[in-house]
């Protein structure tokens, strides 16, 4: 008997379906046409020494930043200007992990001091900000030495934005259709249009793999999209961000030259699974110079963060195959092997986004307030509306799958995968938006930081002094620092800390302060206060073999 091999008509050819690619993009840069914040600091300070606003008796030998996570320098970023408007700082900052120790001039000079900072965190994301001290008693607080701006430029960070989305879709239009030309494309088809596709997200994650480094260098510095030398150029490439970058442009090459073959029908299965390494490992290069690489459990967030664009390219990316070509070429025998192959391979992906997304989400919003009271939250809830309308469309197109399409069924199922397509290109958007934002579980714990609550004292023995702060002094968790200085007030190398807290009003027996050194004279801990009260905490400092002291502090929490 013979099969019946009827052409469906004509869905989209090449002019609309780049028309309809190019409506796409303009749909999410309107997503993306969102103002720059002020700043997207991934990490936050987390105290310092001295204390902002503090008065000193006697002018401090170091300033020390603590940071809530790890830190990396922008050059010249770092300053302390004196009370005369002259710079003070000495030397080259120290940074060590989430420490930044700035040694100061000994100038004697009363007043008050202002210092500016400009730090990168551990995904990529600049800190900035600055706080004043004095020392015998406030004056007018001294004028920067520099025009330059610490904040963010706009057009770089909105730049950054749109780079990230170009990658995304240059993501969408190599790995789907890839999978689809080597697993799912009938022999007697010419490969000539998908291959167009695929080269076109090749250039695409080229173009936005480029101009992410070139955009990287002024992010960090504050400057202008034009303000990229070769010092800041390298302290860039020098970089996590930097290096995952470089990788991804050489696996890049190492694709291309996998492609030409496959993209004639030449490629053997050795190819393919080489083709396969090669891709994954670059996915890998997305999350490694994000999020992901910065959050509490880095390893499980990098692998979730690759399966989750790994899926969404699989998705999309077939759906731009079956739309654009598929569906326009193929006649009924080959649609009907194809689709409900694709259609299962669809189920598999989105279910594996749904998963991603979930873990992602529960890592980076952290608690449920966290999730409606900051724009990465919001945002996340305005992602997943907008997704569950893709899936319950993609629904929609495996019912008419399974239906065998039926009469009507390929117009039908164009327009529903049309529809898909529009959401998820707003969908991508977000996510590159998500991207720049500070995390929720960070902007909600950094709202915590320097709270109103925070406890600062120097407690002096006959051998040291000592800073105690206690942040923010309140009942639940709590930070605490120490800071060791000699009588000349110059930091003072320790060799052991220990440290107890009890509230003797309500008999509850002291408890062990478990203390981290940070630095030679520099020391912090976290600790449980469940009650409130007056909190003695007790201090023991050794600086050598034989001696050490102890010193009170009694803090009020409430």
């Amino acid at each position: 008997m013979a099969v019946m091999t009827r052409r469906l008509p004509p869905l989209l050819a090449p002019r609309r379906l780049l028309l309809l690619l190019l409506a796409l993009f303009a749909a999410a840069l309107a997503t993306l046409a969102l103002p720059a914040a002020p700043a997207s600091a991934h990490a936050v300070l987390a105290s310092s020494n001295p204390l902002g606003n503090s008065v000193l008796q006697a002018a401090p030998a170091e300033v020390v930043l603590t940071f809530s996570e790890s830190v990396r320098k922008v050059p010249d970023r770092i300053r302390v200007i004196g009370p005369d408007g002259k710079r003070v700082d000495q030397g080259d900052a120290r940074f060590d992990g989430a420490v930044v120790t700035i040694p100061v001039q000994q100038t004697g000079a009363q007043g008050t001091y202002l210092v500016s900072y400009r730090v990168i965190s551990a995904d990529s994301h600049p800190v900035s900000g600055g706080f004043t001290y004095s020392v015998g008693a406030p004056s007018t607080t001294p004028p920067s030495d520099t025009d330059e701006e610490i904040g963010d430029n706009p057009v770089v960070a909105n730049g950054l934005k749109v780079a990230r989305y170009i990658g995304y879709a240059g993501l969408v239009l190599l790995i789907g259709p890839v999978l689809v030309i080597s697993l799912l494309w009938p022999a007697r088809l010419s490969r000539s249009g998908p291959a167009g596709v695929i080269w076109t997200g090749m250039g695409l994650v080229t173009l936005a793999t480029l101009a992410g480094i070139w955009l990287e260098v002024p992010y960090t510095t504050g400057g202008g999209p034009f303000d990229v030398d070769g010092s800041s150029l390298r302290n860039v490439l020098s970089s996590t961000f930097g290096t995952a970058y470089l990788i991804r442009l050489g696996l890049l090459v190492a694709i291309g030259l996998l492609l030409r073959p496959l993209l004639r029908g030449e490629t053997g299965r050795v190819d393919q699974i080489l083709l396969a390494v090669l891709g994954g490992a670059a996915i890998f290069t997305w999350p490694v110079a994000g999020h992901p690489a910065a959050s509490p459990v880095a390893a499980v967030s990098v692998v979730v963060d690759a399966v989750h664009l790994t899926s969404m390219a699989v998705w999309l990316g077939g759906l731009v195959m079956l739309i654009g070509f598929l569906l326009r070429q193929a006649n009924d025998r080959e649609l009907g092997a194809i689709l409900p192959i694709w259609s299962r391979w669809a189920a598999l992906a989105v279910c594996a986004l749904v998963l991603a997304g979930t873990v992602q989400a529960l890592i980076e919003v952290g608690t449920p307030d966290a999730l409606v009271s900051t724009t990465y939250g919001r945002l996340i809830i305005a992602k997943v509306v907008l997704f569950g309308a893709v899936v319950a469309v993609a629904a929609y197109s495996r019912k008419l799958v399974r239906e065998r399409l039926g009469e009507g069924g390929p117009r039908r199922l164009r327009r529903a995968v049309g529809v898909e397509l529009g959401i998820t290109a707003v969908v991508l958007g977000l996510t590159a938006v998500l991207v720049q934002t500070t995390p929720a579980r960070t902007a909600s714990a950094n709202e915590d930081l320097g709270g109103p609550g925070f406890y600062s004292a120097t407690l002096d023995s006959n051998l040291f002094k000592l800073q105690v702060d206690v942040d923010p002094a309140r009942k639940g968790n709590n930070s605490v620092h120490l800071y060791a200085y000699d009588k000349a007030n110059k930091p003072l190398p320790v060799v052991e800390w220990t440290g107890t807290a009890a509230l003797p009003a309500n008999d509850v027996a002291p408890v062990d302060i478990p203390l981290l050194p940070l630095t030679d004279n520099h020391a912090t801990g976290e600790i449980t206060l469940p009650l409130e009260g007056d909190w003695q905490l007790k201090f023991t400092v050794r600086i050598s073999e034989i001696d050490q002291a102890t010193v009170t502090a009694t803090v009020p929490v409430s």
